[in-house]
């Protein structure tokens, strides 16, 4: 569909989100797509999923499956959220994401440290008129999470927020421009994060890894086994530092066990940002 591989996909739920995205990276609305707006350029494919936990994580697996790619990515959820004290406009990354419903909790451990506050999240089905907890509370976060990790490793998740209500002003208050004007003004993060990213990236796509020869000559790999071992030993890489990792090629009979033995590494990495 596009001639470009984005680097980074951006997820938001309202067209107020999305309006001072699309003008500040100057992104190109998708004629061809219809079930959801899609705007893109080089590096970002932007799209608008609509509000809740179910158009959210249609909108993402829509997405995923429209514009694969074997190249390494990240994924963002930037958008909206109530919370108790914070004052309106703040941004924060949120580290922890709760759903309201199922109770299951999400640990996101990006690969970069941004410039804003750190939060926790619940993601609820309907807007919030009490503000009796200390997490932010949005209607998507927890879907869009939940739907992203099944493309996407943890490390290169992340969901940003900004406050657009609170106990002084409810959500009752909220008014779209306002969420454009407190969304734009935070829009250096968000190209922090993506020149990070393209810096990333554009290593790990030049990098070959050093043990990818001596792998496909020890064991044999179809052309898909070959493509995943190239991304676990970049994600390796990238994760580490550049570490050089140890592969104990006796204990480890075919393909399928070196790429699984090679995953279960990735897991058990001690990441810092």
């Amino acid at each position: 569909m596009h001639s470009n591989t984005p680097k980074l996909y951006v997820y938001v739920a309202l067209p107020c989100e999305a309006k001072p995205i699309v003008e500040y990276f100057n992104l190109k609305k998708e004629l061809t797509v219809q079930p959801f707006a899609v705007y893109l350029n080089k590096d970002i494919c932007l799209t608008v999923t609509g509000l809740g936990k179910s158009a959210m994580a249609a909108g993402v697996a829509y997405s995923q499956v429209l514009i694969s790619s074997d190249q390494p990515y990240f994924m963002l959820n930037l958008g909206v959220a109530g919370h108790q004290a914070s004052a309106l406009g703040e941004l924060f990354l949120m580290d922890k994401i709760t759903d309201a419903d199922s109770q299951r909790r999400y640990y996101p451990s990006q690969a970069f440290s941004l410039p804003c506050q750190k939060g926790s999240i619940q993601t609820v089905s309907k807007p919030q008129l009490t503000y009796d907890s200390l997490d932010f509370f949005d209607m998507e976060a927890s879907a869009f999470y939940e739907t992203a990790v099944r493309f996407c490793s943890s490390e290169f998740i992340f969901c940003l927020k900004v406050v657009s209500d609170n106990q002084c002003s409810s959500v009752e208050n909220i008014q779209p421009k306002r969420v454009s004007e407190w969304i734009a003004k935070h829009l250096k993060v968000v190209d922090l994060l993506l020149s990070r990213i393209v810096a990333q990236t554009e290593w790990v796509t030049q990098f070959e890894p050093q043990l990818f020869e001596d792998c496909i000559q020890r064991y044999h790999f179809t052309v898909n086994e070959r493509q995943q071992l190239k991304n676990l030993l970049s994600h390796w890489d990238l994760l580490t530092d550049h570490q050089v990792i140890k592969i104990d090629t006796s204990s480890l009979k075919s393909a399928k066990e070196l790429l699984r033995w090679l995953s279960l590494k990735i897991q058990d990495v001690d990441f810092f940002l």
